[in-house]
Parts: C-alpha cells; structure tokens; sequence
C-alpha cells in the first residue's frame, strides 16, 4: 500500500468556458466534474493521485489528454457511449449554461469494468476518495456502499462527498471521512435548518449512520467537523469570493491528501479549510498554489463546540 490517493471519478465532463475579461474572448477548455476538481488539488498538494474514470466518444479523447496533461494518473474504462460535458458563457460576468450534454447512465459492464478498476487501484492507496457524477442517473447508488465497505474492511481509508442516495448508500458501508455541505443536508432531510443546534446533530446523526469523522462546509461561512466524537467549529480567514465553486472539493482533497501522507484527522481539516478559503479566491475549480495553502493551515483553528 503506497501513500497515495485513489480518486472514483465515474464520469468526468469536459467543461467549455467563454470568458471576456478585456477587450478579447477567451475560450478555456478543461477536464470538470467533482472527482477532477479534487484530483487537481490533491495532486498540487503533493500527493501522487491516481484516477478511475469511464470516457467516451469524441469528448472522452479529449478529456484524457486533457487529465494526463494535469499530472493526474488516469485509470479509464473506454465506453461505447460519449462522455458528457458543458458550455458555458462567462461574458457578462454571470454564468449562463449554452449547452449542457450529461451523458448516458452506464450500463452493466462498464460498471462490472468500473468497480474492478478502482476496486483495484484503491486496494494499492492509502486513501480512496468516492466522488459522485453530475447526474444522479449515471451509476446506481449501491456501488458506493460495496466499495466504501470493500475497500475499508482492507485498510484504506474511504473518504467520501457524496449526497442523497449516494450518501445514504455509502455510511451503511461505514466510510472513515464524510464530507458533506450543509444545503444537501437539508435537502436530504438530516438537517432542519443552518443553525449550529442543527448541523452538530446532523454531523452527530452522520457518525451514527456509519461515518467516522465528518466534515460541513458552509458556503462562505466557517464549516463544521465532528472528530473523535467531538464537534468543532472550523474558523478561517475570510477572503473576498472571485468564485465560490469547487471551494467544497478543494477542502475534501486538502483531507485527503493529509491522511495520505500520515497527518493526523485535526492537520487533515485544518488543511482542507485553507485548500477551500483559498479556492474561493480564483476562478479556476480545484484550483490553488499549494505553498498559499500551506501558509494559510496556521491561520486556520478548530474551536471545541461542547463539552
């Protein structure tokens, strides 16, 4: 077993952004979706990372190069059916969808494929990371509690953001890490509101459910954890917001990619609240300068919330 991150990534999309900061337009192209924005920045971090991905069609050529070229070690299960992607147009400073293409939901033997792949390859991690797709449909949500409790019944640890199915899914496969937002915590009913009475019972319910530690992001607020037992409020600079997308995946990989390398749950958190401070200040998703974040970690405290 090697100190490096498994990230499942089931279907990455490629991301078309038209930008206008001055007098030209610009068009950026890039590898997007959860499981990429956390692999970019495990990867600044300094920790190998290795990827599983189903790709497809025209755009899954491009999104391989595309992920190769970020020093993302990319393990692919090549499909029939395109992967998906979107455009974007950022030119007046809003974000306005041009064209969305999710792709087709896979079917039985790309998952047979996709779950021996990472099966696999997470068995060789210190870390397993289990990202979800940006369509509910592409995967059924019983592959996240067979792999939480394949792989962490043998020693990996399984960090997981998920929500929904996928969440409920995963904690009956016990994973060691949950990282969720507070919005999907009301969504799925586990929180009532926002207020601190209610999103300590819900990281309270989360560890009942199966999670060892879990995380809360709050948007631009400071998040919560739940550590040995214990909740702590989360407590960063704050920083004026260029973008506040991918902030989330940002602090998953920062966890990750402590745990990685042998830190300690408390230096985990810490790291991934600067990784996500941090990512709100630039546009580019899981995005970041690794010695910026590790400036920031002593910036960051963990205040103990009860006794």
């Amino acid at each position: 077993m090697s100190d490096h991150v498994l990230v499942f990534a089931p279907a990455p999309l490629l991301t078309v952004t038209i930008e206008q900061p001055a007098e030209e337009v610009e068009i950026h192209v890039h590898p997007g979706g959860q499981g990429v924005w956390q692999a970019r920045m495990i990867t600044e971090l300094g920790t190998r990372t290795v990827m599983c991905a189903t790709v497809g069609g025209e755009i899954g050529h491009v999104l391989q190069a595309l992920i190769a070229s970020e020093g993302i070690e990319l393990r692919v299960v090549t499909r029939e059916a395109t992967s998906g992607g979107y455009v974007h147009d950022r030119r007046d400073g809003s974000r306005t969808e041009i064209a969305d293409v999710p792709g087709e939901p896979l079917g039985r033997h790309d998952l047979d494929e996709l779950y021996s792949m990472a099966l696999a390859e997470g068995l060789q991690a210190q870390v397993a990371v289990l990202s979800g797709p940006a369509d509910p449909s592409t995967l059924p949500a019983d592959m996240y509690r067979r792999l939480a409790s394949d792989l962490g019944s043998n020693g990996v640890r399984v960090v997981a953001d998920l929500s929904g199915d996928y969440l409920a899914e995963v904690l009956t496969g016990r994973p060691y890490f949950v990282k969720v937002s507070h919005e999907e915590l009301i969504a799925d009913g586990r929180a009532k509101d926002d207020s601190e009475a209610e999103l300590v019972r819900a990281l309270h319910g989360l560890n009942g459910d199966g999670a060892t530690a879990v995380l809360v992001s709050r948007a631009d607020k400071g998040a919560f954890a739940l550590l040995d037992g214990v909740a702590y409020a989360v407590e960063t600079p704050s920083f004026e917001v260029a973008d506040s997308r991918g902030a989330g995946d940002s602090m998953t990989a920062g966890v990750c990619a402590v745990l990685a390398q042998g830190g300690d749950l408390q230096t985990a958190v810490r790291t991934g609240a600067a990784a996500g401070a941090l990512n709100v200040t630039r546009h580019g998703l899981g995005s970041g300068r690794a010695d910026a974040v590790r400036s920031l970690v002593d910036r960051v405290s963990l205040r103990r919330l009860e006794r």
